[in-house]
Parts: C-alpha cells; structure tokens; sequence
C-alpha cells in the first residue's frame, strides 16, 4: 500500500497528535525571567505545584495508602479476583516484595504526614523530603505526561521512527530494526514500557535470548519525564537540555559496548521456542525507507481509538505512575535516606570510588560517592542523597550517573526479573556496574566542559 491510497483524515490522524506530542514533550522552552530552558509538560508541572501547595502532600499520602490498602485486599482475594479488569490486576496483582514495600510506603507516608514516629523517619531530611517535595513533582508531571504519553505511542510515531532506524540498529547494536521501537516507547513514555514491549515481543518469538536480553537491559531507557523529576530535584532544571544530550552520549556508548561483553554477549542467540524465526525487515522494493516508515505511522495513526479511548489510556497512565512508583520511592527512599542519613553505610559502600572520583577532579568526591551504588535500589536516591552538595558540576555528574545507570530494582529491574526475559539479579547487578564504570568518564568529561 502507498501513501497515496489513504483518505486525508488518515493522513491527518497521523501527523496532528503527532506533531502535538513533539511539541509537549520535546519542544524547548526559555523561561524569560531567569533564561531556564525546559519543556511544556514541565510548564504544566509547576503550574500545578504552585496552584495546589502544601495540599499535594495530603494527597500523595492518600494515593500511596489507596494502593497499598488494594493491594494487599487484591493479595487476599486471591490471583483470579480481578480477571474482569485486567489493568487493575496487573496494578494490584503484584510479587509479595513489592506489597511489602507498597505497605511500607504507606506506614511512611502517614508517619510523616502527621508527624508521628521516630524522628529518623519524619525529619524533613529524610521521609519528609520526600513527601513534601520529590512527591510533589512527581504527582504533577506523571499527571500531565501520563495523560498525553498516548500522542507519542498511538498514532504512528513509532512506526516511523522504527522504519527509518532500521538500518542502524542491526550493524551498530547487533538487533532488529524493530527494537528501535522499544527504545523509543523507553526515551518517550517510561523504562517499564520498553521492558513489557521486550518481554512480550520475545515471547512471541520475534528476538533471540540475547536480543531480548540487550534490549531490556539497555534500551530500556529512562524516559524524559523521569530525567525531567532527576535534574529539577539536584537544583538544575535550567540545564535539562544540555544534561539530556549528555545522557544521551553516554547511554549510546554504552549501548555500543554492552551487547559486546559478558554476561549480554554470552547470552544464546536462540528463540523462546529454541528455532529461528524467519522475520524479514526488508522495505518492499516499491517503497524507500521513509516512504515506507510513512506508510506504517499512517497505518497506525488510521487505527487509533476516539476521545474516549485516548483520555482512558491517559488514565491508566496516570495511575500506573501514581500508584506503581510513588509507594516504592515513599518506600525505598526513606529507608536509603535514613541510612545515608544516620549510618556510615553508604559512605564505605562508595570508598573505593572515591580514589577514581578524585582521578577525575570532581568536586566533593567523598560526598559523590556514597551515591554511586545506591541507584541500583532506585533512580531518584542518587539525587535524593546529592542534592544536598554544594558543587554544581557534581550534582550534574549525579544527575547523569543516576540516568544512565538504567538498571533498578524499585522498577526496570524488578520488571525484568518478573519477565520472560533471560536476566537474573547477578546478570542485572554486573551490567549496572558496567554501565557505571562506562558512563561515568564520558559524563564527567562533558562535565568539566560546562562547569
């Protein structure tokens, strides 16, 4: 099928929502007052903060004990309980880990909001800080992005950008064109998505062992929502672009070497169903790679649901972030932060670091440190426990790290392990250790370059 035989609403179906997604999520913003650069969905964030204060607290304290209270009566009434509505089944339906830490989350997130309690938990260092400001913009953006997230899923973006990366992936990476796909779900929406894409077009057959592996592991991405929550929670909102390209850089290059070296690189390269199958990613000789691409987003946008459908899945979105990251930041969080906070522990975690760090001339070196590893627990502790430190350069430095770390348990990596996809916890801590040791030179590098 050519382009041509499409009606104009197709067409138009395609290129609007489109066009409309780039602009919130991509288009940059310089703020006129302090020359702040950002994007609208973050202009939509801060507005919300502003207009509902100190009430956001209160509210993501209900949100966090709405989910822990369903989920443990999801737990009770059995796996079968919710079959009728499977997306709140699999919000609900968790591993026991995590409904332990949802209820943590929300013995926390009462503790503080009323204040009661040992003050290790309530102080305004610890669960405090959470609750009454990471929580606040992360209720905030989540809202805006998951409601507008489906502009970029649903209407042929994907399918372009897929198309036309085709013929980068495979020589470059060593997977299928359509693993772009994943990577851009990741980059666009969220890490999670990326990884159910991967394990679902694994168990049907359409990558290898290993390609599912690379792909969950390293095209997983952290999306641009949640970079945006990293670089405004270490002071530097105003530097979004620059921190993004440098993430950027430093997660290609890693994506470079990783499929190159163990344990990736010794995963078999047989299929879910141990026989190859014969998938073809040749563009009909009709066709060239964008005409081709073209044809497929139209194709797709052409397919996409009414208004309803499109606020619907916003929801869902929304409540997927709400209630499946908030209780385990709340959780984790305040844990790690009461143990940065009145214990050595992750101060002898990040010792042998410090020597490297020093290598490299970063500023507060020692401070630096203690945020190395504990990213593997969750993203947002890394710039928890920096932000505090008075050097910009090394809250940027940070910042990137915790990016391009990519793989954490609170999410990315809890996900993989409930996966089809061949990792283990050893696989998934030896590549978080990797991806350091590889991203931290260059992000240090463009570091001293800007500061």
């Amino acid at each position: 099928m050519k382009a041509r035989n499409f009606k104009p609403s197709s067409h138009l179906l395609f290129i609007i929502p489109s066009l409309i997604g780039i602009f919130l999520f991509m288009y940059p913003i310089v703020d006129i007052e302090d020359g702040a650069v950002t994007i609208p969905i973050a202009v939509l964030a801060t507005w919300l903060q502003e207009l509902l204060g100190s009430y956001l607290s209160l509210i993501m304290m209900i949100i966090i004990s709405i989910t822990a209270i369903a989920t443990v009566l999801a737990k009770i009434a059995g796996p079968n309980s919710l079959d009728k509505y499977p997306f709140f089944k699999s919000l609900f339906h968790v591993p026991p880990v995590w409904v332990v830490t949802r209820v943590l989350g929300m013995i926390f997130a009462i503790m503080v909001y009323f204040q009661i309690g040992p003050q290790a938990i309530i102080s305004e260092n610890t669960g405090g800080l959470l609750l009454d400001s990471l929580l606040h913009v992360l209720f905030a953006v989540f809202l805006f992005a998951g409601l507008f997230l489906p502009l970029l899923l649903n209407y042929g973006l994907l399918e372009l950008f897929g198309t036309l990366l085709t013929k980068i992936m495979r020589p470059l990476f060593r997977l299928p064109g359509r693993s772009s796909i994943d990577s851009l779900a990741s980059w666009l929406g969220d890490g999670t998505i990326g990884v159910l894409l991967t394990s679902k077009q694994y168990e049907e057959g359409y990558y290898t062992k290993r390609e599912a592996a690379v792909i969950g592991t390293t095209f997983s991405v952290v999306s641009i929502t949640f970079s945006l929550v990293v670089i405004e929670q270490v002071g530097l909102a105003d530097m979004f672009i620059p921190f993004y390209l440098t993430v950027a850089l430093a997660g290609f290059i890693a994506a470079l070497i990783m499929p190159r070296i163990p344990p990736l690189s010794r995963k078999m390269n047989t299929y879910v169903t141990e026989e190859a199958d014969d998938i073809s990613e040749e563009v009909p000789d009709e066709h060239n790679i964008f005409t081709y691409g073209y044809v497929q987003a139209v194709k797709r946008g052409s397919k996409a649901k009414g208004l309803t459908d499109f606020f619907k899945q916003g929801g869902q979105n929304i409540l997927d972030m709400w209630m499946g990251v908030a209780p385990i930041v709340m959780a984790l969080g305040t844990i790690a932060l009461v143990i940065a906070e009145f214990t050595p522990f992750f101060t002898w975690l990040g010792m042998p670091f410090i020597p490297l760090l020093e290598l490299m001339q970063i500023p507060s070196a020692q401070a630096a440190s203690e945020t190395i590893l504990v990213g593997f627990a969750d993203m947002f502790l890394p710039a928890i426990i920096g932000a505090s430190i008075e050097s910009e350069m090394t809250r940027f430095i940070i910042a990137c790290l915790s990016v391009t770390q990519l793989i954490y348990m609170s999410e990315v990596g809890g996900l993989l392990l409930g996966s089809k996809v061949p990792v283990n916890l050893t696989d998934l801590f030896i590549i978080f250790l990797e991806r350091t040791i590889i991203t931290l030179p260059i992000i240090t590098l463009v570091a001293h370059l800007l500061f």
